[in-house]
């Protein structure tokens, strides 16, 4: 017989874990683009 768990109730700690990993990644990606653009943006000042 198989036990069944009521949906959301139970998250495991892998899944939690990839999540934060996803969070961390964005905000690593976020971040580089921003500083691309603003060293972009400073190399056209100096035009």
């Amino acid at each position: 017989m198989s036990r069944h768990r009521p949906p959301g109730r139970f998250i495991s700690s892998h899944f939690t874990q990839e999540l934060a990993m996803a969070d961390l990644a964005f905000v690593v990606t976020t971040v580089a683009v921003f500083a691309l653009v603003a060293l972009i943006a400073r190399g056209v000042t100096k035009l």
